[in-house]
């Protein structure tokens, strides 16, 4: 069971795929290459804030009184890297998919292992003095920014994640989240979690089994 208990203006798509094979693949991060090449090559001289589709993160960010332009959702941050040419993390097949729809989507989109996740999950805002290790092995501040919660810790936010819910080439059940401000329309929504999905069964094979949004 997954639930909002925020008053504030956020919606999440969210699905969970099992029996995935997440062993070695590089088609994934080839088509993220991509996707930052073509994306280069239409914004290099643009400034950042002007990119259609940019703005929705921003304005989760701002409505809990984050300056996005210091913590960057991580949609916006992929773009950064990618009209920069700099180098995009190619982690696993899940997590570069997850990248590549985030990139594509621009809405932070985040991939955890469903094994390592004790429901109930509430989706809240972070405690005062609450942190977690990340998967950059930095100790992130929670403090009133949107986090995922489950019965032990929190474990997921926009910026990035943590370590404990990491998905490695093992992971056999995904959870698929995306991040998004509640302006979006729910078709819209739906729809880019369904373009998730289906890449996810594409490239690591699995089944759905289920999808929802809160």
């Amino acid at each position: 069971m997954w639930k909002n208990i925020t008053d504030k203006p956020i919606k999440l798509a969210v699905a969970i795929v099992e029996n995935i094979d997440n062993s070695e693949n590089n088609a994934p991060y080839k088509n993220l290459e991509k996707l930052a090449e073509e994306l280069y090559n239409k914004y290099s001289a643009t400034t950042i804030g002007k990119i259609s589709g940019i703005e929705n993160a921003r304005k989760l960010f701002k409505s809990v009184h984050i300056d996005p332009t210091k913590n960057r959702p991580s949609s916006e941050a992929l773009l950064r890297r990618a009209i920069k040419q700099k180098p995009l993390p190619k982690i696993n097949p899940a997590v570069d998919i997850g990248n590549w729809c985030s990139l594509e989507f621009l809405f932070p989109i985040c991939v955890y292992d469903y094994q390592k996740i004790f429901e109930p999950v509430e989706l809240r805002l972070g405690k005062a003095n609450e942190k977690y290790l990340a998967i950059n092995n930095r100790e992130i501040n929670l403090e009133n920014k949107f986090v995922l919660s489950d019965t032990k810790e929190a474990f997921g936010s926009p910026i990035t994640d943590s370590y404990r819910t990491a998905v490695n080439n093992s992971t056999k059940t995904l959870v698929l989240v995306i991040y998004s401000h509640s302006e979006m329309s729910q078709d819209k929504l739906e729809k880019n979690l369904d373009v998730f999905i289906d890449r996810i069964i594409n490239f690591l094979s699995g089944q759905l089994k289920e999808k929802f949004i809160i």
